[in-house]
């Protein structure tokens, strides 16, 4: 019998004798990457960069020539009768000119009833950082409002909404961060009854965030960030991390608790559990790198983020994850929670008792619940039939009791300006040539005018209002604002911006040689979600190639590999499904304490599905490793199914309990983008955790039977891989003399033990 170890036992084992190296070197590079990254700051994507299409360009050359429009805030006193504004007006105004922050103020322009007042103003320096600089303004209106209590005061414009998202973006991570870890931790104290088994899985999860922080911020520099890249960061790495140390440690004290001494129980922990982390999380990585083909730079940095994270959480579940625990020894179960401490003493045995008492009907009826499970899951998929997607606006992001929601609104409302225009931009080799100005005058139905600027006027229902047009003639760029027929996003909107680009534009300004883009709030939303249409194909084609060639060169079996996909994505789709019932038709909304919103954010699908495409691989890879593991000592296929599905229980129910809880937790965040998420991927893992793994994957297993573990004669020549250790892992009944074969030929026999290196605990 061979002696060679796995690569992760060879890791393992090498941790636990250079036990101090390995703590030190993951604390030094925990601190270094932590530092440089906040030394160098995060640096966030432009328009031009977060868009796509058509928009994307005409951002992209306002960009290049410079063209920067100042922020522009508007703020709107309400009085209870006629010129009940105009003292609080008068000092609202001084009191922000004398910000200094400020440049154009416009003088109070009245409502129809006389009753409001809309003061419009300009922020001075770059628009990109007015947000950094706008608090002063605030102040000065908040002020004003205390002081004249008879009147009310909506702020809204580019800087002050930018700093309340920045603010409540920061909000929203340390109530997540301070809400998620001390559930976690608290299921894992009920899991294994001691404060320092406890401590150890969210210790590592949270140093491995805080080192992906680190150089994640050094990677912006190179691939610029959207705002919320460091929230799905946290949200993967705190449930992957955790979840990877979870599975590595419960292993390791169910060998000890079979009888192994602490240096060989270490050792088949590292083997095995061991090997099912780098096989995980090389497998989440590689279908989180699926995000690089959707063409999205969102998307882009969503897969940097999720990669690094999870790779720095994998790292550290293999190498200082053992130092530790050889470091630790029987001190592992320091801080015993004594009521606790009683239960996780049975709590592997009640696990493995009832995982084997639902099992049993499973097994013996296996056609019947796989039929029965799998039609769950449809219906539960059914509502993703109709699912419809968009950029979500403020009302909808938000919700419609936010602050600058009801600013918004009330502004709007009293002052109504039509939809937003859409932005032509135009570049040529000379702006002032005759064709171009006047395709610029055709387009804007008037002569054409230079140099103009101003607030857009209200315009019509039906877009007759005349278009404006701002020439920049020494960058030879114009820009024409266009009303849009419609409220801005229904169908009418959509019409007449189609009609732009594809009719009026080409018509315009053929032989004119210029370049000619459509970009603006709408047109930005419909290139986002053209792109996210055609990017899904490729990444979806990607993920699923490389999870099914992963799980063939590790079980060297293609029924494995093609179940492995069929069952996630039944889980993806049945996440849709409960996305869109609960988000776009608003079913059981208010118990979870958010709103119908008519639609799931353009973004959600494809995100959703490469992350649950990876996730779910956690559970699958560990269970099915365990029960080819069974399988490899000899045993048939139903009792290989039954002992693995009833000794993996316990680690599968407590790393679902967590992550469950963790995606929970950003379901409760403010923005409708992240309570989507939450609940998406909250509602998949429980279902991936119980009905796909406990019913689905073992009735279809029994079903196959011995087909799982054929391979083709045209595959044998991939290597095979050990999912045991030659000591022989405990058993079904929790004995450890079953020997663990190197691969699938593997007979009933015991081989002999394999004389490793000893790893001495202390």
């Amino acid at each position: 019998m061979s002696t060679r170890q796995n690569l992760a036992a060879r890791i393992g084992v090498w941790s636990a004798h250079h036990r101090k190296t390995a703590i030190i070197g993951w604390l030094l590079f925990v601190v270094l990457a932590a530092a440089l990254g906040g030394a160098s700051g995060m640096v966030e994507m432009t328009a031009s960069e977060n868009g796509a299409g058509d928009s994307a360009k005409a951002e992209r050359i306002l960009d290049e020539a410079g063209i920067d429009h100042p922020a522009g805030e508007l703020v709107m006193v309400s009085g209870r009768t006629d010129g009940g504004w105009r003292t609080a007006a008068g000092e609202l105004t001084e009191a922000v000119r004398g910000t200094g922050e400020v440049g154009r103020i416009d003088p109070p322009l009245p409502s129809k009833d006389g009753k409001d007042a809309l003061i419009s103003f300009e922020m001075k320096g770059d628009s990109t950082t007015a947000a950094d600089r706008v608090q002063p303004v605030l102040d000065a209106v908040r002020e004003t409002g205390e002081t004249h209590q008879d009147v009310r005061i909506y702020q809204f414009g580019e800087a002050s909404s930018g700093k309340w998202l920045g603010d409540l973006l920061a909000d929203d991570f340390r109530r997540a961060e301070f809400t998620a870890v001390p559930l976690a931790l608290g299921i894992l104290l009920v899991a294994f009854g001691a404060v320092v088994a406890a401590l150890l899985p969210v210790g590592l999860a949270l140093t491995a965030c805080m080192a992906a922080f680190g150089l994640l911020s050094l990677a912006s520099h190179q691939l610029h960030l959207f705002q919320t890249t460091y929230s799905v960061m946290f949200l993967m790495g705190l449930a992957v991390g955790v979840d990877y140390c979870l599975f590595y440690l419960r292993r390791e004290r169910d060998e000890r608790a079979a009888g192994r001494d602490a240096e060989t129980a270490l050792r088949i922990a590292a083997a095995t559990s061991g090997r099912a982390v780098l096989v995980s999380g090389v497998t989440v990585m590689v279908a989180m790198a699926g995000m690089f083909l959707s063409g999205l730079m969102l998307f882009k940095g969503f897969a940097l983020a999720t990669i690094l994270v999870v790779f720095i959480a994998m790292l550290g579940s293999v190498t200082v994850l053992p130092a530790l625990l050889a470091w630790l020894g029987d001190r592992i179960d320091a801080g015993r929670v004594p009521f606790l401490n009683r239960r996780k003493k049975k709590t592997a045995h009640e696990s493995g008792r009832l995982a084997g008492a639902l099992l049993k009907p499973v097994l013996a009826r296996p056609k019947l619940f796989a039929v029965a499970s799998a039609a769950v899951l449809v219906a539960l998929a059914v509502p993703a039939l109709g699912m419809k997607t968009e950029s979500l606006g403020m009302e909808k992001q938000f919700g419609s009791e936010a602050s600058l929601t009801v600013a918004y609104r009330h502004i709007t409302e009293t002052f109504p300006g039509g939809p937003a225009p859409a932005l032509v931009v135009v570049k040529a080799d000379d702006i002032g040539a005759d064709g171009v100005r006047k395709a610029l005058g055709r387009i804007a139905g008037e002569s054409a005018t230079s140099g103009e600027s101003g607030e857009s006027r209200e315009s019509g229902e039906s877009g007759e209002s005349r278009a404006r047009v701002t020439v920049h003639e020494e960058r030879n760029v114009a820009e024409i604002e266009v009303p849009l027929a419609g409220n801005g996003s229904d169908g009418r909107s959509k019409a007449a911006l189609a009609e732009l680009r594809e009719k009026r534009l080409p018509a315009a300004f053929a032989g004119t040689g210029a370049q000619v883009h459509v970009t603006g709030d709408l047109a930005g939303s419909v290139d986002f979600t053209a792109q996210l249409k055609r990017g899904i194909v490729p990444v979806f084609v990607f993920i699923t190639a490389v999870t099914f060639l992963l799980m063939l060169f590790c079980f060297r079996s293609y029924v494995i590999a093609v179940t492995a996909i069929v069952l996630n994505l039944l889980s993806v789709v049945a996440a849709y499904g409960v996305m869109v019932a609960v988000f776009q038709h608003g079913w059981g909304a208010e118990l979870l304490g958010t709103e119908k919103v008519g639609a799931i954010e353009s973004w959600m699908p494809l995100f959703v599905l490469v992350v649950l495409f990876g996730l779910s691989m956690d559970y699958h890879v560990f269970v099915v490793s365990r029960i080819r593991e069974a399988r490899d000592r000899g045993q048939d296929t139903s009792s290989a199914i039954r002992e693995g599905i009833r000794r993996t229980a316990g680690a599968v129910t407590g790393a679902a309990a967590i992550m469950v809880a963790v995606f929970a937790v950003f379901g409760t965040l403010s923005m409708q983008d992240m309570q989507q998420m939450g609940v998406g991927l909250a509602v998949a893992v429980l279902l991936d955790a119980t009905l796909v793994r406990m019913v689905l994957l073992p009735s279809v297993m029994a079903l196959l039977g011995e087909r799982n573990w054929r391979t083709p004669r045209g595959l044998r020549w991939l290597p095979e891989l050990e999912h045991g250790d030659g000591d022989g892992a405990a058993d079904g009944n929790g004995n450890g003399d079953g020997g663990a074969g190197a691969g699938a030929g593997a007979g009933p026999q015991a081989p002999g033990p394999r004389h490793a290196a000893p790893v001495t605990t202390r």
